[in-house]
Parts: C-alpha cells; structure tokens; sequence
C-alpha cells in the first residue's frame, strides 16, 4: 500500500459507497452514491494522488480522485 493510500478518506466506513454493489442499482441510487463519493473526494488530503494513481493504472472500477471510469477515460484521452 502507498503511503498515500493510508491517508485516503475512502477508507474504512464509506469505503461502500465508492463502488458499485454486486447487486442491481437503479441509476438514481448510483447517482446518490456516487454524489457523496465525490464529497468525500472533495474534502480528502490525497485526492491527487489518488487521480494521478487512477489514471495511470486505468483503473476500471469505482470512483479515485473524485471521478469515475468514463470521467477518468476522458482526463486520460486530454492528458495523452
């Protein structure tokens, strides 16, 4: 584990809501889940890291650095 990842809020109790379940989720409680993923993001010391590490691993799943999948797909295309 990176020394960064020890310090992410993502961490421990909200650690749910940053990926999807294994069971059906209907769009508006994806929606609601990752709106407070994304708040968590917003307050988090490492959320550079996080984005940086994402993208650069092409991480398929969930939500780093306050984006998801296809918000990272897109960073990744301008960045390239």
């Amino acid at each position: 584990m990176s020394e960064w990842q020890s310090a992410a809020l993502c961490r421990g109790n909200h650690s749910h809501l940053f990926f999807p379940p294994s069971t059906f989720e209907r769009k508006d409680e994806r929606e609601r889940r990752e709106t407070r993923a994304k708040a968590i993001c917003q307050v988090c010391p490492v959320v550079g890291e996080c984005l940086n590490y994402a993208v650069r691993i092409r991480e398929p799943y969930g939500i780093w650095g306050g984006l998801t999948e296809p918000d990272r797909r897109s960073v990744a295309v301008q960045s390239a």
